[in-house]
């Protein structure tokens, strides 16, 4: 995708060099910086504070975190010493697991005086793979979109509601559920977008506003509580959400909040649909409700907000009386039965253990 003209991807090595670059989501919408990743520490530190974010995005920054990490020790115990480190920074996404066995599976066969050429080349491997994965989710879940518009006599607007941020900033390019919307908008669909704010770190307000607004896909930030109410006025055709970790099942693990949306979908018959890539689906999971790891984060960033004063400035301020205690929750779990459909690299499925096994044959029965 583009900044000011210029294509970036969400992460990236600077020419052959043994460096990682990534954008900074921190300091998203009112600066665009970019910063180096060089050791080990580096890239634990970008994934834990969520300098990167977005489980794709997650699983990518690891493998090359594992690359920094063996620039100065490439044995079994080093491999496993720096995994461990980089899993810890945050759980929940599977894609982070999947990406760690992936390069261990890699590199633990080998001698060790190859394991590091192997690890940067597995890891730019995975990166791209992420970039194809995504740009197909977009044309399989653009048809769900065409769809609704021919449904409405080709008059009008696709009416859209999402949650997050899924779009290119939590992959390494396309994204997962904003992937169908701008392929959509580029095909010609008029299409309209309901961003949700996504508190308590606000990444639809900061993230996925500015992704749109860069590609010029029309939007209009709501307060998250507003979607049920948007929903009774008629005012969605459907609804695409990403996803951290999906069972095998197909219940869904994605952003707080996601929940209380398919809820208010299902009950205003509205589509909910799950864009998500291969490396989210956690098959060792058969069911995701009260089963799946929520991590729970900083009370701050709940009774905190980060924004630009009158004068420029980024300032942090309290929303709440000093040593208020808050609850955290990052993450919720959506039940198979409020999706509608997932859309995946491969296609389209209902969101059940049936429809994933039909889409990778290869894992029916190892659930």
């Amino acid at each position: 995708m583009k900044v000011d003209g210029t294509h970036y991807r969400s992460i990236w090595r600077e020419g052959d060099s043994m460096t990682v670059a990534v954008i900074d989501q921190t300091v998203l919408p009112h600066e665009f910086r970019t910063r180096r990743l060089q050791h080990l520490d580096d890239a634990v530190s970008a994934i834990r504070d969520m300098v990167v974010r977005g489980a794709p995005l997650i699983g990518a920054t690891a493998a090359y975190g594992l690359c920094l990490a063996l620039d100065r020790e490439r044995s079994d115990a080093a491999i496993a010493a720096a995994s461990e480190a980089l899993f810890q920074a945050r759980p929940t996404a599977v894609n982070l697991a999947w990406a760690l066995a992936e390069m261990s599976a890699a590199l633990l066969p080998l001698p060790e005086a190859e394991r590091l050429d192997a690890a940067w080349a597995r890891a730019d491997a995975i990166a791209e793979d992420d970039v194809e994965t995504c740009a197909a989710i977009g044309r399989h879940g653009q048809d769900f979109i065409a769809e609704a518009w021919r449904a409405k006599g080709e008059s009008g607007r696709v009416e859209i509601l999402t949650h997050c941020n899924a779009g290119w900033l939590a992959t390494v390019d396309w994204g997962t559920a904003l992937a169908p919307i701008y392929r959509a908008h580029d095909a010609g669909i008029p299409v309209h977008v309901w961003v949700d704010e996504t508190r308590p770190r606000n990444q639809g307000a900061s993230l996925t506003t500015w992704e749109l607004k860069s590609h010029g896909v029309p939007h209009t930030l709501v307060v998250d509580n507003a979607g049920g109410h948007l929903m009774q006025a008629g005012h969605v055709d459907l609804c695409i959400t990403g996803t951290d970790r999906t069972a095998a099942n197909g219940d869904v693990c994605n952003k707080i909040g996601t929940y209380l949306k398919a809820l208010a979908a299902h009950d205003n018959q509205v589509p909910f649909y799950v864009a998500l890539p291969y490396s989210t689906i956690d098959w060792d999971l058969a069911t995701g409700v009260g089963t799946v790891p929520i991590e729970e984060r900083a009370a701050e960033e709940v009774t905190h907000f980060t924004g630009r004063d009158a004068s420029g400035e980024l300032v942090r301020v309290a929303l709440a009386p000093e040593e208020t205690p808050a609850a955290n929750h990052a993450f919720d779990v959506t039940p198979a039965r409020l999706v509608t459909a997932l859309i995946t690299e491969r296609g389209t499925c209902p969101a059940s253990t049936a429809g994933l096994a039909d889409l990778y044959p290869e894992r029916r029965g190892r659930t």
